[in-house]
């Protein structure tokens, strides 16, 4: 007859919860740094970026002419 143990379902339910918890902060940290990263590629090289997006202008202005 095995016996019930209030104090170990209870602590392995915690424990559990902690680690979702460590899991999900974890994650977040993660994505705001892969956001602050590519934000800052981004920053690094801004002419080529507008420049892209000029020569895509002007060719869209030139074809709907």
């Amino acid at each position: 007859m095995s016996r019930y143990q209030p104090h170990a379902t209870d602590s392995k339910t915690r424990r559990q919860q902690e680690d979702l918890r460590r899991m999900r902060f974890r994650r977040a940290i993660e994505s705001y740094a892969e956001q602050r990263r590519l934000q800052q590629e981004l920053v690094d090289f801004p002419e080529p970026l507008v420049a892209g997006y000029l020569r895509s202008e002007r060719i869209t202005a030139q074809a709907a002419r």
